[in-house]
């Protein structure tokens, strides 16, 4: 079904030709126009779900391979072929659309997207040049593919050895749980092993990002954009001084992690704490957290939002299977949700029994919900919402359970492990993708300026922002802190690392207002779920009462943390 799903897809080619000069004809000819592409492109989504799902659960299945490369060859033909589609709209002009809107009622609810074309009309080009960048979206995937090729299914990593001379596996779903085994000697020897694979293929890896980073300056300069940073933040609508504004309030607040690593030093009983020493449990046994607890939990804490809100969490975990739990040789790295309208949202993780699952469970329904209740509210045109706005709902979800629990009869033991998971998360997103961000903007300036990408230079510029972070209270081991921006493919995604921590940000502001009882705060969270791509993020996000253009919520965050920091202090030392 899927296969002749594909060969219908192709077959449509011949009839969006026939589209062509169709849409200044008149209001009915733009709105069939509209309608039909939006039909084609939620077909093609439909089956690159299926085919990229059915890989990421199995990154070694071949036939899996096989059905994402073509289902991407047919993806970039259709948007090839519907690449005429904006330069079209723009030649009939804003004025004769809004007369058109008046005529025909169907029209109007493409205001904002008319409204946005008409903004971004500066970085529109000839139907010519749209057609051939359309065209080349598949072959841009390659860098992306490979990474994830090379590091999910060619990586074989030196298993670990714990402090018995016991080999512990490494691999892609594993080596979280080893950085976090009580286990000194299993956690530094599994640190040491996974990144020393990166490190042997560093020069392919900085060659690699390096392409992609090109690929993204040359979109630039086609798009005539001043910068790939604001280039990125264009499509968004956001102005740089959002990510500056959260570099800035980073930097200014480096010894909050600094206090961090010395609560963790001193609970660890270490002379010196190392990277390898971030995640070590804090409480001689591991708390265990069944799935099905998991999904109680996080469900009774999102209760605020209302019955229905916590129903459909419970209904898709335990009924309609929204989730592949466990783990399993050859599943994709991380964890993720996936999905498009007209079908319920998938996640795909490997669920561990602790609480650390139990965060990232709560995070990735965090999106699944943003997706259901924006697939449920908007039409097809607006059915997806910004990577800028992704962040905030998923950390929402971590920030209402933590709140939650903390505040249950539970055991010491449990209370720190829910903060250690919380830590974890403001770690990496509060942390590591801050620092990525300062990286990648530097990497992208070096290009930019015609410069060259080593794996050296790569490797030494983020070995010192890991240093300026840490200062005296941690120690930083150059060579593999200094690869570690090869172990994330977020970076082929251009400037979205910086989006986590400004999702953290915006997330904890608004948890503390629903949490703090206001008479229209979950009413306004939910409404910014169920706008998906109707506005634009900052507005939608104002409108839920946070403002990301000002330092303020980044500053509410590194209070939070610190509030954390000190709990934990008085729990472990």
């Amino acid at each position: 079904e899927w296969a002749a799903e594909l060969e219908a897809l192709a077959a449509e080619l011949e009839r969006i030709a026939g589209w062509r000069g169709r849409l200044a004809e008149g209001p009915a000819g733009l709105l069939d126009v509209l309608r039909g592409r939006e039909k084609l492109q939620q077909r093609a989504e439909k089956a690159l779900v299926y085919a990229y799902l059915a890989e990421a659960v199995e990154t070694t299945n071949q036939a899996a391979t096989a059905r994402v490369g073509r289902g991407m060859g047919v993806f970039g033909q259709l948007l090839g072929a519907l690449a005429f589609v904006e330069p079209e709209v723009l030649t009939i002009g804003r004025e004769r659309l809004a007369e058109w809107a008046a005529a025909e009622p169907r029209l109007r609810v493409y205001d904002h997207y008319f409204d946005d074309l008409f903004r971004r009309q500066a970085h529109v080009r000839s139907p010519e040049v749209e057609e051939v960048v359309g065209l080349a979206a598949d072959a841009f995937q390659g860098p992306s593919a490979t990474y994830g090729k090379l590091t999910d299914s060619d990586f074989q990593f030196r298993p670990a050895v714990d402090s018995q001379g016991r080999e512990l596996p490494v691999t892609q779903g594993s080596i979280d749980d080893l950085l976090g085994s009580p286990d000194r000697e299993a956690r530094r020897t599994a640190w040491e092993n996974y990144h020393d694979k990166y490190l042997e293929y560093r020069n392919t890896l900085a060659t690699n990002l390096s392409g992609s980073i090109k690929q993204n300056v040359l979109a630039m300069r086609v798009r005539r954009y001043p910068s790939t940073l604001e280039m990125a933040l264009f499509r968004d609508n956001i102005p740089a001084d959002v990510f500056h504004n959260l570099i800035d309030t980073f930097q200014r607040h480096r010894h909050v992690w600094q206090r961090y690593f010395d609560v963790r030093r001193r609970a660890l009983g270490v002379d010196t704490l190392r990277t390898y020493d971030i995640w070590a449990p804090l409480t001689p046994e591991i708390v265990p957290v069944p799935y099905e607890q998991a999904v109680e939990w996080i469900a009774a804490s999102l209760a605020p939002l209302g019955e229905a809100y916590a129903a459909t969490v419970r209904r898709g975990c335990f009924e309609e299977r929204w989730v592949d739990v466990y783990p399993n040789q050859g599943k994709s790295a991380g964890a993720f949700s996936s999905g498009c309208q007209g079908m319920h949202p998938f996640i795909v993780m490997s669920y561990t029994d602790d609480a650390q699952s139990m965060g990232t469970l709560a995070h990735e329904l965090g999106h699944s919900m943003h997706s259901w209740l924006s697939w449920e509210n908007q039409p097809k045109v607006y059915s997806d919402y910004s990577l800028f706005a992704a962040e905030v709902a998923s950390n929402f979800h971590q920030a209402m359970l933590r709140a939650y629990l903390l505040e249950q009869d539970i055991s010491r033991e449990l209370k720190i492990a829910v903060i250690d998971e919380a830590m974890a998360n403001f770690h990496r997103y509060f942390l590591i993708m801050p620092t990525l961000a300062m990286f990648e903007l530097e990497m992208h300036r070096r290009v930019e300026r015609g410069e060259g990408l080593t794996a050296g230079a790569m490797n030494d510029a983020l070995a010192d922002l890991f240093a300026a972070t840490y200062g005296d209270a941690a120690a930083v081991d150059r060579p593999r802190d200094g690869v570690r921006w090869a172990t994330f493919g977020h970076l082929y995604a251009d400037y979205y690392v910086f989006q986590y921590a400004t999702g953290i940000s915006g997330a904890n502001a608004l948890a503390r207002r629903v949490l703090g009882g206001g008479p229209d705060a979950a009413e306004d969270y939910l409404g910014f779920l169920k706008a998906g791509g109707s506005r634009y993020p900052l507005d939608a996000l104002k409108s839920a009462g946070v403002d990301l253009t000002t330092p303020a919520p980044v500053e509410t965050a590194f209070g939070v943390l610190s509030d954390l920091i000190e709990r934990l202090d008085g729990l472990v030392n």
